[in-house]
């Protein structure tokens, strides 16, 4: 079944208003009534009991990076395999990568790279919905005709929405700046929160301008057949005004307490749980308006020169932006979706496409990243993670492209107490295979957890009372110094 285009919306299923009309001045009215719109992480119980010290920006590329033309070339190898793109070493000697990534070249003392990690599966929806949440098995009554559905496991955005606070008021887990669809606008599995239920939903942030069928790092999108394409927007995300009213911060107040006696009244009639509820979605409401660090998480397309710069003034650079901004005022998980349409799902025209649309940009926008964090003093309190559901064949198909490989695939990780300059794991002479230190997503999923400090026998409920672990596999060893 293909799925209608998904709306806008700052919080899965629910549309948000236009524009002009979210939170702009003298709208505080929508602190009481907008709220479960805005905040998806709205009832947060006693399972929500670990506030991480460390925070993950999990950097998901759509549709399946080509691991033997980025991050693990094969230059021995006969040329239907290794391609047209030559190795170049990094700053960690020894190392090697793509010679279209030269800015991460220099930063590989940054972030180690794992070259054997298998998603299990070669399908778009299944190897998602394994990534996504964690776990390569699928739970009773799956089934990719009905997307999204309450029959999936939870996504790890929801994972750690239910097991975990966010700091200063704020999600622990958001998702940005779209969701991750086909070219036929059908939703990947796994995204969302499945069988924990809606109430422990991520904060769904669908802010990217429209660009139907557009790929890759608009305004500089592309078509895989290579014809002419111009953005369809005339900016590259569409962002709420996030304004305070007029007088700043000490009407705010005022309007905050003119608004103490109504709620006071509404929690009379509110019962135990859902009076808390409403407190806490009001003081999140109340951070986005008067914290400038969570308003400059979103602006990020007036920012100074010098950053848009760094990070690219495109979809790719400005997300990233976004969500390092976004960990900085205190959201523990945040996940970028790099690409829409899956935009690194090659089977045809890899070379150009990467070399021109793709590789560029994320040379850019994640090298910008790293050396953003490190001159923060955030990189070693942040986990960077950046993969694709998969990897890509080792021979190139008739159409120059590459087509769906499960069984191996190389992710990035940097910052987060990670050693960088090292290389774990290994692939055969084609990188058809894993060779060494074969790993999961589970593997990986268990990484992202252990980093934010949740506990190895934690638990979450599903919506019918039945626990569930949340670690399926051990952290991915070797990684930490």
């Amino acid at each position: 079944m293909i799925l209608p285009q998904p709306q806008n919306t700052l919080a899965f299923g629910a549309p948000i208003p236009t524009r002009r009309s979210l939170l702009q001045a003298g709208s505080l009215g929508l602190l009481g009534l907008g709220l479960p719109h805005l905040f998806a992480a709205r009832a947060l119980g006693a399972h929500n009991v670990i506030k991480p010290i460390r925070s993950v920006i999990f950097v998901f590329l759509n549709g399946g990076i080509s691991h033997q033309d980025s991050f693990d070339l094969k230059p021995e190898a006969p040329l239907e395999v290794r391609g047209e793109f030559r190795p170049i070493p990094t700053r960690t000697p020894g190392v090697e990568i793509c010679e279209h990534l030269p800015l991460l070249a220099q930063q590989s003392d940054r972030y180690a790279l794992h070259r054997a990690i298998a998603s299990g599966s070669s399908g778009h929806e299944e190897a998602c919905h394994m990534l996504f949440t964690g776990r390569l098995d699928f739970p009773a009554g799956f089934s990719l005709a009905r997307v999204p559905s309450p029959n999936e496991w939870p996504s790890l955005a929801s994972q750690v929405t239910y097991l975990t606070r966010g700091r200063n008021d704020l999600p622990p887990a958001a998702v940005l700046p779209q969701p991750s669809v086909n070219e036929a606008n059908a939703f990947r599995p796994g995204q969302y929160a499945g069988k924990l239920g809606p109430r422990y939903e991520a904060w769904h942030l669908h802010v990217a301008a429209a660009c139907a069928l557009g790929n890759g790092a608009c305004p500089n999108c592309f078509r895989f057949e290579g014809t002419p394409f111009k953005h369809e927007s005339k900016t590259i995300f569409d962002m709420p005004v996030l304004t305070l009213p007029e007088g700043g911060r000490g009407r705010l107040d005022n309007r905050v307490g003119l608004l103490d006696s109504i709620e006071r009244q509404q929690r009379r009639l509110e019962q135990g749980v859902e009076g808390e509820k409403l407190d806490r979605n009001r003081a999140q409401a109340i951070s986005v308006l008067a914290d400038p660090k969570v308003q400059a998480a979103f602006d990020v397309e007036q920012a100074d020169p010098r950053t848009a710069a760094r990070y690219g003034q495109n979809k790719f650079g400005l997300s990233l932006l976004m969500a390092r901004r976004l960990v900085e005022a205190g959201v523990n998980l945040v996940q970028v979706n790099l690409g829409k349409n899956s935009s690194w799902d090659t089977h045809r025209r890899n070379f150009p496409v990467l070399k021109e649309n793709l590789l560029p940009y994320l040379d850019v926008s994640l090298s910008g990243l790293l050396d953003d964090l490190a001159e923060s003093g955030l990189l070693d309190e942040t986990l960077v993670v950046v993969t694709g559901e998969f990897g890509r064949t080792p021979k190139i198909n008739p159409d120059g492209g590459r087509d769906h490989w499960g069984p191996i695939m190389t992710s990035l990780f940097a910052g987060g107490g990670v050693r960088g300059g090292t290389v774990l794991g290994a692939s055969d002479k084609i990188a058809a295979q894993p060779t060494a230190d074969r790993q999961t997503v589970e593997n990986l999923a268990a990484t992202v957890l252990s980093i934010l400090g949740i506990p190895h026998d934690a638990q979450w409920i599903d919506f019918d009372g039945r626990p569930h672990e949340v670690y399926r596999a051990e952290p991915i060893d070797g990684l930490l110094a």
